[in-house]
């Protein structure tokens, strides 16, 4: 598959940037959130409309099958020797909010590849990171949460991980922003093993929008520049640097944005109700963006506030009704979280630009995901960690040589697969067993179902996992921790509001996918799923 050719039947011809103003132009009604309850306060609050019960999941036929033939790989073509490698990961970025991004969709959607099954099997911030620096699902390399016993930095043991395979096949490796919850100013003095160049964000200040502490050259540095564009001009410098010229590089940049933070403003719900500690928490936009969403409004599709949510076994959050108040919360959270991105999506720009002027975007990877997806009232519920697609699901884009523009994959891939990824196109070899595969010849195949493991462990700490459970293709299938199931078959279900674990028409599918789930829970390297099916 070169570059310079037509992109082949296996892949989708993307056509194309969103129109922003037909997205903008549909919002319901610019709701505030005065917190006074006033009439004018109720008159602003979310304009929400359930949409009609969707019908009932219709019975299985003989073509809905599991497991379905194997698949062929396509092994990529003109692919340059010793590329350079450039990973850009946002923090709970979803994919609802990559449509507000005009930058992203020229440049990666239109002159790249929309990997559009993209998986993030344990979705939340320290595990999901790890496993983009390991290959690892989250049980083999230990960093399982945030918090707690099995969470934060000092959970994840940092040898063995991709960039001191990097290094050692030769490459600069520089690491820029957010790195793993609780690296704090008591740990600076560590820099974890592989990195030429280490320019972390310094927790708590990670955060702080506007006042981020940036450790450089093992020096903590009080910054007083708003925290996208601070990554992004440090970013550039590198970029710019003449030894780039002198080796290949991997770059792993670290956005904080769309995440909640502070400082806190006058219309965050923080600010608007200070008498309720459980205020949800909004992110930072920059100055110059802020408000530029005031008129959008929460996604109206079927699973946001999901009515009849009694067969959701697994989350007894998403059997709890969302108020009112909390409802204006969340459109206010969803605004700024919009905002937010809006100075990522000129970054990105900023970030291919210099590529391109500097003469090395011909020979250079760009990978553009999130550590994990999010949701604001999808199913009830707030934040990220579960199994629904808006959370498991990330977005997740490739460009470079041999990656035909304007094309999708329906590949699955996960975020344990970037690091052997990166490691075949750098011939390196990983000083650890991983659990994912290299994609690379899968993402033209015709390739739309693998079995991925997915899990989640207490976000306060703790090594009994909430759920476990795999994707495969449209279908999802957990298991909460007292053995209760959910599944959902995504083909006709894709907003996940039927589980089927129940119905006898199933029944043959769930015992299928539990004994799938039960064969990969705590599978390790060679004995974790590897192969595609069609």
């Amino acid at each position: 598959m070169s570059s310079s050719t037509a992109p082949s039947s296996r892949s989708v011809r993307r056509s194309g940037r969103l129109a922003l103003a037909a997205v903008l132009s549909g919002s319901l009604v610019a709701a505030g959130c005065t917190g006074d309850g006033s009439d004018a306060e109720q008159a602003r609050k979310p304009a929400y409309h359930a949409p009609e019960r969707t019908a009932p999941v219709r019975a299985p036929a003989e073509r809905d099958v599991v497991l379905t033939d194997p698949a062929t790989p396509a092994p990529l073509r003109g692919v340059p020797d010793r590329p350079n490698l450039l990973m850009i990961t946002l923090d709970d970025a979803a994919w609802e909010d990559m449509q507000y991004l005009p930058h992203v969709q020229e440049l990666l959607v239109e002159g790249g590849m929309t990997l559009e099954d993209g998986l993030s099997p344990t979705p939340v911030c320290v595990p999901a990171r790890a496993t983009l620096l390991t290959g690892q699902y989250a049980q083999n390399h230990g960093a399982l949460t945030i918090n707690g016993e099995g969470g934060g930095f000092t959970a994840f043991e940092d040898d063995d991980t991709l960039p001191v395979a990097l290094q050692d096949a030769g490459y600069d490796t520089m690491f820029l922003g957010k790195y793993l919850n609780g690296y704090t100013e008591e740990h600076v003095d560590h820099q974890p093993p592989g990195w030429t160049v280490w320019r972390p964000t310094v927790d708590f200040s990670t955060y702080n929008f506007e006042d981020p502490q940036l450790l450089v050259d093992g020096e903590v540095v009080e910054t007083h520049t708003y925290s996208t564009t601070l990554l992004s001009d440090q970013s550039t410098e590198l970029l710019e640097d003449p030894r780039r010229e002198q080796r290949p590089w991997y770059l792993w940049l670290n956005y904080v944005a769309p995440h909640h933070g502070g400082p806190v403003e006058d219309d965050d719900p923080k600010a608007l109700y200070p008498d309720d500690e459980h205020a949800l928490a909004t992110t930072v936009p920059e100055e110059r963006d802020r408000d530029t969403f005031a008129d959008l409004d929460l996604p109206d599709k079927p699973n946001m506030f999901e009515a009849d949510p009694s067969d959701k076994v697994v989350v007894s959050a998403a059997r709890e009704p969302v108020a009112q108040q909390r409802r204006a919360q969340m459109r206010e959270a969803h605004q700024q979280r919009v905002e937010a991105l809006q100075s990522v999506d000129r970054a990105v720009a900023r970030t291919v630009d210099t590529l391109r002027r500097t003469g090395q975007l011909d020979d250079t990877y760009v990978v553009l995901t999130s550590d994990n997806g999010f949701v604001l009232g999808e199913h009830n519920l707030e934040g990220k960690l579960w199994y629904f697609r808006e959370i498991v699901g990330v977005p997740m884009y490739i460009r470079g040589p041999g990656i035909p523009a304007g094309t999708v994959s329906r590949t699955p891939v996960s975020n344990a697969d970037w690091a052997p990824t990166f490691a075949a196109l750098a011939g390196a070899t990983m000083g650890r067993e991983v659990d994912g595969v290299d994609v690379l010849p899968w993402l033209d195949a015709r390739a739309s179902r693998r079995v991925v493991p997915i899990a989640g462990w207490p976000i306060k700490g703790g090594r009994t996992p909430l759920y476990t459970g795999v994707v495969v293709g449209p279908w999802t299938y957990v298991q909460g921790r007292r053995g209760q199931p959910e599944l959902y078959y995504r083909s006709v279900d894709p907003y996940q509001l039927d589980n089927l674990a129940t119905d006898r028409r199933y029944r043959a599918k769930l015992k299928e996918l539990r004994r799938i789930s039960r064969e990969y829970r705590d599978c390790a390297g060679g004995a974790c799923p590897s192969e595609f099916y069609r």
